[in-house]
């Protein structure tokens, strides 16, 4: 088992900056893959951003050139740089994580999510 924890949400104008992070606890942090999702009012969770165990990435086409995911194993924690945000990247942002090598739309474990407000 791994549980989460989401920090870093908030409110910034368009073309601002945020960094979120993930804290884990619970086993070996680099057994995971991890994951960003967003969801907006009325929308459907959405896969934003996911790092494998060994550090390969990918993103949404939506997201791409502005966010960026990173992980530290040292510390058990992942990143989600969001650069140039727009008002459309608005939702609840969550983190999570799967024994997976690469995170899948339907991981195991989840945090509780973190509001991310992008004023226009």
């Amino acid at each position: 088992q791994v549980q989460l924890a989401e920090s870093g949400g908030g409110l910034v104008q368009a073309g601002g900056s945020l960094r979120l992070s993930c804290a884990a606890s619970g086993r070996t942090f680099s057994l995971y893959s991890m994951g960003w999702f967003r969801q907006a009012p009325g929308k459907e969770r959405e896969l934003v951003a996911r790092i494998s165990r060994g550090g390969v990435t990918n993103y949404a086409d939506s997201v791409k050139g502005r966010f960026t995911i990173s992980r530290d194993n040292d510390k058990k924690t992942a990143y989600l740089q969001m650069n140039s945000l727009k008002p459309e990247d608005t939702a609840v942002y969550y983190c999570a994580a799967d024994t997976t090598v690469i995170i899948s739309t339907s991981p195991s474990f989840w945090g509780q999510g973190t509001q991310v407000t992008v004023s226009s």
